[in-house]
Order: structure tokens, then sequence, then C-alpha cells
């Protein structure tokens, strides 16, 4: 698992959401979150943006 995931991670378990709801919120669909976590992609600036706002942090802070 990379890093940003398990900051993401992080992120959802503090606000007590789950990664569907966060794909529900934000359009990012949920197997493109499964690829990140799964190394199989990572994730593109504009999707990078869209967590950040999202959770209200910083891109850096995802990185």
């Amino acid at each position: 698992m990379n890093v940003l995931y398990e900051k993401f991670e992080a992120l959802i378990k503090d606000r007590g959401i789950t990664p569907y709801r966060v794909s529900k919120d934000t359009g990012i669909p949920t197997s493109t979150l499964s690829d990140w976590k799964n190394g199989r992609s990572n994730p593109k600036a504009d999707k990078l943006k869209i967590l950040a706002n999202y959770f209200g942090v910083d891109i850096k802070d995802l990185l």
C-alpha cells in the first residue's frame, strides 16, 4: 500500500466515513480508489485536488 493511500485511510478513519462515501461525494470511482490502494495506479493532480478540497487539507498533506 502506498503512502498516499495510508494518509487517505487515516483521513477517512478520523472522519468516520468510508471510501464508498468519499466516492459518492467526490465522483472518484471506488475502483480508482482501489487501484491506488493496490498500487495499480497513482492519482493524477486533478483527483488529488478533489480529495484535498473534500478533506480540507493541502495537496502536500496527501503526498
